[in-house]
């Protein structure tokens, strides 16, 4: 098990993870630390040198890579012996939308999106041809891995058929990601979905080789008591074909659960208050 070191102290895990480092350790597995800062900056001799060699199978969990990023610490760990269980363009698939909204697409919003590089706003003739094929109504745009959706002036559209409205929270959206724009603009359907203070109770369903292993709320609202229903969700996430996932999923008000967002598991944050060890037990026994 690989995760973050903390930035002061190297040779600990980050704090967000050294509870769940210590009952990893505690169930045998082995644990090194991946310099997250050296990764970020391209210095990937630096982000592996703490991992000892031939260390064989392994699972990364720390904070979020860009595929660029993931790639590079891949190849650096494959020179030491050590295997991510998951694979660069596994690890895209799961962690990029247009990687798995094939597998979803009959369980969460319409989507489409744009391929664009930081700072680049699409032109109106780009978003007409994406908001047609939407059929207009409400909407949201992202990128390919992040909204903002506590800025609604970058985050929602009223109607997707009024293009200037759509490209001015798009251009707004855009600017404020700036360098950190993730592969592009994705364009969604907006789905009315049930919840609390303005805000829909989220499941998050940890899969681990196609099995939900771990079944909790959302991590931005832990203390949520939340039941899916998981119809369909096991096909896609088969369909798939990535070996750690996560799939956040709503209930929307006719009362249909959908998927709102898949995740690569290695990125995804873990629920306060959830007992990890069933996902550790699982990773653990799938990296054998």
């Amino acid at each position: 098990m690989l995760y973050c070191a903390d930035m002061l102290r190297p040779r600990r895990p980050d704090e967000h993870y050294a509870a769940e480092a210590a009952l990893a350790a505690g169930l045998g597995a082995a644990v090194a630390l991946v310099d997250h800062e050296a990764l970020a900056r391209g210095a990937i001799a630096q982000a592996v040198a703490r991992i000892p060699a031939g260390l064989g199978a392994a699972w990364y969990r720390g904070w979020m890579a860009t595929g660029g990023q993931y790639a590079a610490l891949y190849g650096a760990l494959a020179e030491r012996g050590v295997e991510l269980v998951t694979g660069p363009e596994r690890y895209r698939a799961a962690h990029e939308l247009p990687g798995w909204y094939g597998a979803f697409a009959g369980l969460t919003p319409a989507t489409r999106w744009l391929s664009l590089q930081p700072n680049e706003i699409p032109s109106v003739e780009e978003l007409a041809v994406v908001a047609g094929e939407l059929a207009g109504g409400p909407g949201m745009v992202k990128d390919f891995v992040k909204s903002r959706k506590g800025e609604p002036e970058a985050f929602y559209v009223a109607d997707l058929a009024d293009v200037a409205a759509l490209r001015a929270t798009a251009a707004c959206f855009i600017e404020r990601q700036g360098s950190d724009l993730a592969g592009g603009l994705v364009v969604r359907a907006f789905e009315d979905f049930v919840g609390s203070g303005g805000r829909a109770a989220e499941a998050r369903v940890w899969w681990v080789r196609g099995e939900p292993v771990v079944i909790g709320p959302h991590p931005d609202r832990p203390d949520t008591v939340v039941e899916p229903d998981l119809s369909g969700v096991a096909e896609a996430v088969a369909a798939l074909g990535c070996p750690f996932v996560t799939t956040d999923l709503a209930q929307r008000a006719d009362g249909v659960w959908r998927v709102v967002e898949a995740g690569d598991g290695q990125v995804s944050d873990f629920p306060r208050g959830v007992d990890p060890e069933p996902l550790l037990r699982a990773l653990i026994a799938a990296s054998g």
